[in-house]
């Protein structure tokens, strides 16, 4: 069971959400951390505000053998993980026939540099399009709804100092298509992205949403700092 089971493009990312538990153990969280990290994953710790989690370790593993290894070991370090999602990096149809740039591309299958310097405010949500009579996203015509992401882009383009962005696929993987995280200057900025977006037709019509969380993204030693643990 730990031979290797690796998307054959990109990542595949799995954002745990945890509560600490009576026997939560520091060094073992450490422990389990450090051996990620020179397995090759990248990880993003985040201290949630609110009742939903504790917090959310958020890996990016080639490897999904890797991933729940880090999983099993979270959980052995008193953790309990309380909720969930998994997905991967992609590279999306309608970038294909938009022509991004090669670079941008690669950027989008194996992200570096989270969190991104400076944006320390995040938050994650999963999300699909809608199949409803009359607005059903999968039924429509490519160019339209290349238009239409195209619209739902140039809004989010807007938002490039303060935003920071990974959208993962997760379709056939979790209850939802995408998850998308983001990375702010400030919370605010996250209300802000967010509300602005969903007047775009892609959003306003077809967006269906699940549940927020948010919190402050850093190093383990800060987010345990926040944790007071």
């Amino acid at each position: 069971m730990t031979e290797p089971l690796e998307v054959s493009v990109g990542l595949t990312v799995v954002h745990l959400f945890g509560k600490l538990g009576p026997s939560f153990d520091r060094a073992a969280l450490e422990a389990a951390c450090a051996q990620f990290d020179e397995a090759g994953g990248m990880l993003v710790p985040v201290a949630v505000l609110g009742h939903k989690a504790d917090l959310c370790l958020m890996g990016l593993h080639r490897d999904a053998v890797v991933l729940r290894q880090l999983q099993s070991a979270v959980r052995r370090a008193g953790i309990d993980v309380v909720d969930s999602y998994v997905s991967v990096t992609e590279i999306s149809e309608y970038a294909d026939a938009a022509g991004v740039p090669e670079a941008m591309k690669q950027m989008r299958l194996y992200p570096k540099h989270l969190p991104p310097a400076g944006k320390r405010a995040w938050c994650f949500y999963p999300m699909s399009k809608r199949r409803d009579p009359g607005a059903n996203w999968f039924r429509g015509a490519f160019d339209e709804r290349r238009a239409m992401m195209e619209e739902h882009g140039h809004s989010g383009r807007a938002f490039g100092e303060r935003i920071s962005q990974l959208i993962t696929a997760s379709t056939g993987l979790d209850d939802y298509e995408w998850g998308v995280t983001l990375f702010a200057n400030h919370p605010d900025d996250l209300k802000a992205v967010v509300y602005t977006m969903r007047f775009d037709e892609a959003s306003a019509v077809y967006g269906i949403f699940g549940r927020f969380v948010t919190g402050v993204s850093g190093t383990l030693a800060e987010v345990l700092e926040l944790l007071s643990v």
